[in-house]
């Protein structure tokens, strides 16, 4: 909410985790070598592969999220990861949820997902070349038992709670103006088994409401 010029936006966060690599490699320059050119080249060469590890590290984690399991990438793969975060961002979708839900329609049912979007979405066409892509090649990836297993790590990969900013200061406010723990135990069992689909935990994994979210600030320290 403070960042006006989009400096830690999402899109740009291998960016500035590479500048904050860099600072640190400063640091530790004179651990490195005595010889501050020799110190410099060796923390130079490090942090310029950082690029291309964070790139598949990426990728990998991409790939999980979307069910593609132990197959050989192709580099449509990628389009298809990013075609996904473009319509998340075009229609303002919960970014947890959504993956969440992507899980829902792995197994058939694609209703819950489809409520995020809501009407007039253009999903249908990525559905689709998703789907094609998860059974390709493979026949037997298209039967219920198979979907059932995409599903079931798809949701080891996409968690169902995450410490959202107005559960957790529901929790801190709980705890200090009225010394009540409840909350906060009820957010930290929940967090501490994040994958678990437990009906009791549902409300924490909602988002915010709009309300809540449209006069939200945060900052670097919170």
């Amino acid at each position: 909410s403070i960042d006006h010029h989009g400096r830690y936006a999402f899109a740009n966060q291998p960016r500035i985790a590479r500048w904050n690599l860099a600072r640190l490699a400063e640091a530790l320059l004179p651990l490195l070598d005595d010889d501050a050119d020799r110190a410099l080249e060796q923390a130079t060469g490090v942090i310029d592969e950082f690029p291309a590890m964070f790139e598949d590290a990426w990728r990998r984690g991409q790939r999980a999220k979307l069910g593609l399991g132990p197959a050989a990438a192709e580099p449509a793969d990628a389009v298809l990861a990013d075609d996904w975060l473009g319509l998340l961002q075009a229609h303002r979708v919960d970014f947890t949820l959504a993956w969440r839900h992507l899980a829902d329609a792995a197994a058939g049912d694609d209703q819950p997902l489809r409520a995020l979007f809501g009407a007039g979405a253009s999903l249908q066409p990525w559905l689709d070349r998703w789907r094609a892509r998860s059974e390709a090649g493979d026949p037997a990836q298209g039967t219920p038992v198979a979907r059932a297993a995409r599903a079931a790590a798809m949701r080891r990969a996409s968690p169902a709670v995450i410490p959202r900013n107005h559960r957790v200061e529901e929790a801190l406010a709980a705890a200090s103006d009225e010394g009540d723990l409840g909350p906060f135990e009820a957010l930290l069992a929940a967090v501490r088994r994040p994958f678990d689909a437990d009906p009791g935990s549902q409300r924490l994994a909602e988002p915010a409401p709009p309300e809540v979210t449209a006069g939200y600030r945060t900052f670097c320290g919170t």
